[in-house]
């Protein structure tokens, strides 16, 4: 999991009861079963899900802070243009990275507004309570919908958008997917827009499945959380004690995959369902995938997606990059100033 809040992957607060058993009862009858991501996140998964943010092992969230704090004035510089732009993140969270980008646009010049797109309405009271002390220069125009629906309708405007995708949140749709989602977003860019993407790197798999499997087992127990949220919202008769957090990570391809794997030969019913579920032992039930790139993937999936990478910055260990992309279609030469590749 990259584990950024506020959008299609985790806008279970906006999703209700029919819907959440009706995507059970699709992925527990699929082969192999499967849960979705986007449900994780019940209160309790929520306070995991920061205890996890903080977890040693978790490297991902301090490598795009230190992008972002240390890299903010190229990254800037690479970003702006002569004329005005929104800056539009989808998933915004609190705005807790974000701030030192904005810091650096201000600082550079740049004519601006921010637009920071989430689910919940709870947190971008908090980005505001976070980004607006000590900014008064700061246009904040904060919008609460899931921006897998907005970007569905929205169309290039007269006004220049750059628009923040980060976190590796791609990396949870897979291929296929990540390629839907980007087109989709490219549908509503026009040629002097940009996006701005952060992307984990391939890097020693040591690494990574430490990442997704922390010595304190917290990831463990947020994956296990989402079987007490279906006892609990669905009636269901789960005992988390017979399955086990089974993370795998295959460096070829880059992708790291959550699974829960069942220790015996069990039956569940659920009262919503109105159905049991058989699970063997040694059976696994896919969570999600958090994808790892290199630099011939991030070259093909831009490409097939209708970008080309216009700057790259790196952590200075080389584990994580944001990287801006701007559309094919149009010259962008004349208007984008490209910072050198960083780290």
């Amino acid at each position: 999991m990259n584990r950024v809040r506020g959008g299609l992957l985790n806008d279970s607060d906006v999703l209700n009861d029919s819907a959440f058993a009706r995507d059970v009862l699709a992925g527990l009858s699929a082969t192999p079963k499967r849960l979705m991501s986007r449900y994780f996140y019940d209160e309790r998964g929520d306070e995991l899900f920061q205890a996890i943010m903080a977890s040693p092992e978790y490297y991902l969230t301090d490598c795009e802070l230190e992008i972002l704090r240390e890299q903010g004035e190229p990254m800037a510089t690479a970003m702006a243009t002569d004329e005005p732009f929104e800056l539009v993140e989808l998933g915004s969270g609190d705005g807790s990275k974000i701030r030192y980008l904005l810091d650096a646009l201000q600082a550079n010049g740049a004519d601006f507004s921010y637009r920071p797109v989430d689910i919940s309405a709870a947190v971008l009271d908090q980005l505001a309570g976070r980004l607006r002390p000590g900014r008064p220069w700061l246009e904040l125009r904060p919008m609460a919908v899931n921006y897998m629906a907005w970007l569905e309708d929205l169309v290039p405007g007269e006004q220049r958008r750059v628009f923040a995708f980060m976190g590796s949140n791609l990396g949870n749709f897979g291929d296929e997917g990540a390629v839907g989602f980007l087109s989709l977003l490219r549908r509503a860019m026009g040629p002097r827009d940009a996006l701005l993407i952060g992307l984990d790197l391939k890097k020693d798999p040591a690494i990574i499945r430490a990442a997704y499997n922390d010595a304190a087992g917290v990831t463990a127990a947020f994956n296990l959380n989402l079987l007490a949220r279906i006892n609990h919202e669905l009636g269901g008769e789960f005992d988390p004690a017979g399955f086990e957090h089974a993370p795998e990570y295959d460096p070829a391809t880059g992708a790291a995959r959550s699974w829960l794997r069942s220790l015996r030969d069990q039956r569940v019913p659920i009262a919503a369902l109105e159905r049991d579920f058989t699970f063997a032992q040694g059976e696994r039930v896919f969570m999600e995938i958090s994808q790892k790139y290199d630099d011939a993937m991030i070259a093909d999936l831009s490409t097939r997606s209708g970008f080309r990478v216009a700057a790259d910055f790196r952590d200075r260990r080389g584990w994580f990059t944001d990287q801006l992309w701007v559309p094919l279609t149009g010259d962008r030469g004349s208007t984008l100033k490209n910072g050198p590749p960083a780290g």
